[in-house]
């Protein structure tokens, strides 16, 4: 007996639609695998190391972010 059936659907979508979903697909990728991936609901942790930054880009961000911390708590944040 197969352990795994395939059990499809039909499903209507606009040439938009089909379009914006072909404009996704990776590789040898399906439609079914390009559905599943752009709603599967991501964890932060998956994108852990994804953001490439310079030192600068860095300087600037912990800056922005000083000034923010500083204005909800009213105290001066030390460099880290």
């Amino acid at each position: 007996m197969c352990k795994h059936m395939f059990v499809g659907k039909t499903i209507t979508i606009t040439r938009e639609a089909y379009e914006a979903l072909a404009r996704e697909k990776r590789g040898n990728e399906s439609f079914s695998d390009v559905v599943l991936r752009l709603t599967r609901k991501a964890k932060l942790s998956d994108y852990y190391g994804t953001w490439k930054m310079d030192d600068a880009e860095y300087e600037k961000l912990a800056k922005e972010l000083r000034g923010i911390w500083k204005g909800w708590t009213g105290e001066v944040v030390e460099n880290t």
